[in-house]
């Protein structure tokens, strides 16, 4: 039990993304569509997502987006595709 919840406090809601890092509902659901926030748990219609990828990404995201790079080629340098 105690396993699953260290697990889960290392998991973010959608909502939870969008409160902490300042992003729509929309975005969350494109960055997730494009590849570039992967799905790690779905319960019922909640999507959940590992934490560190997520800031991780964002954060990446952000600075390549601010130098100019477009969500395609952000895409290949994060995850090669």
């Amino acid at each position: 039990m105690t396993m699953v919840n260290n697990k889960q406090d290392k998991m973010l809601s959608v909502k939870e993304i969008m409160q902490e890092y300042n992003i729509t509902y929309q975005t969350v659901n494109h960055y997730t569509d494009f590849g570039l926030l992967p799905i790690e748990l779905k319960k019922g219609n909640v999507r959940f997502y590992n934490k560190n990828i997520v800031e991780e990404r964002l954060k990446k995201i952000k600075e390549l987006t601010e130098e100019g790079y477009s969500l395609r080629l952000i895409r290949k340098q994060i995850i090669g595709i």
